[in-house]
């Protein structure tokens, strides 16, 4: 018989060999992201679906978050690389690619973040996949930040106080807009925002309410200007190395799609607007100017005059692609105003 020594060393040695094994066995899903920290992106979405995978693959895949990888725009090309294994990015920073998610940009939609996310989803989901439009990517979810408003360093009573000055934009819709009012567009990061601002690079911003305190863009605003339906939406989608997730057993990988699509779609919306929430209250704190643009005012018809021409001009961006795009347009909008939390 073992002696009593003997036992605790057998123990300690099973433990030990499963603990390696265990160690052995587990997948770590690499994802790069481009956000502060502080961000929202960073310290609700990918911690909480980092929490799903790891529950859903019962601890055999989990997530890690990589900082300073680069660029937003070239967060595509590093996951299709496989520099990193996942991450997310705008549509609008590379013009051209992402044609038919820009589809919930544009202004008037009136609803919020969760919402607009889902819908998205939806209508990629049924229409916009079998397009291939992210190639060697796998779209693990969709969202769009919450409305955009222009905050800046002079006050907006028409759009003509906004004729030659220096705004920064991010693409898709934006550029649109920026050339409707004639603006001089700089084209720049989010993350480049507060030092153009602090510098005087730029006179304002196209950008949502969240970045206000996730930014901290109430140090560099005076104003801040709301239309009643929103100005415009932005596209995001977030993504996996199609071979990275083939690498995964078929187990695996049903498991982390379960935890994606719409679920992931709408709770990466549903956070966004929780960060608009804290960033108008960051902005009221700092003493920012907020012009809530009443619907009827001379500002906003001279703002709803454009929304007919934004829609063609996505309508004309994807004249090549083999959907309804009017149809798919419509239905989106509807699925969006109609959209409730849990169904």
């Amino acid at each position: 018989m073992l002696n009593l020594r003997q036992s605790i060393t057998a123990v300690l040695m099973f433990l030990a060999f499963s603990f390696s094994v265990s160690s052995y066995a587990q997948t770590v899903l690499r994802v790069a992201t481009w956000l502060p920290p502080t961000d929202n992106q960073n310290t609700i979405v990918w911690p909480t679906w980092a929490k799903w995978v790891e529950e859903a693959t019962e601890g055999r895949v989990v997530v890690k978050l990589e900082y300073g990888l680069g660029h937003p725009k070239t967060m595509f090309q590093i996951v299709e690389d496989g520099i990193s294994d996942a991450s997310f990015s705008f549509h609008g920073y590379v013009p051209g690619r992402f044609t038919l998610p820009q589809i919930i940009e544009m202004p008037g939609l009136g609803v919020n973040s969760e919402a607009t996310s889902v819908a998205l989803w939806r209508m990629y989901d049924k229409y916009f996949k079998a397009e291939n439009e992210f190639e060697d990517l796998e779209v693990l979810g969709l969202f769009s930040h919450g409305q955009g408003t222009i905050q800046s360093n002079f006050p907006v009573t028409s759009l003509d106080d906004l004729k030659g000055k220096k705004i920064r934009v991010g693409g898709g819709v934006q550029t649109y807009l920026a050339e409707a009012m004639e603006v001089t567009p700089v084209g720049a990061p989010a993350t480049k925002a507060y030092e153009m601002l602090q510098q005087n690079v730029i006179d304002g911003i196209f950008m949502p309410m969240a970045q206000q305190k996730s930014l901290r863009l109430n140090e560099v605003t005076k104003y801040i200007t709301i239309f009643p339906a929103g100005m415009y939406m932005g596209s995001f989608s977030m993504f996996i190395n199609a071979e990275f997730m083939d690498s995964l057993s078929e187990k695996d990988q049903a498991a982390i799609r379960a935890v994606s699509g719409e679920k992931l779609s709408a709770m990466a919306g549903k956070a966004w607007d929780m960060g608009d929430l804290d960033g108008y209250k960051a902005a009221i704190a700092a003493g920012v100017d907020i012009n809530e643009v009443q619907e009827g005012s001379a500002l906003s018809e001279q703002f709803n005059a454009l929304m007919p021409a934004s829609d063609q001009a996505w309508l004309d961006s994807v004249a090549d692609k083999n959907i309804d795009a009017e149809a798919v347009l419509k239905e989106l909008r509807h699925e969006a105003r109609h959209y409730n939390a849990g169904n």
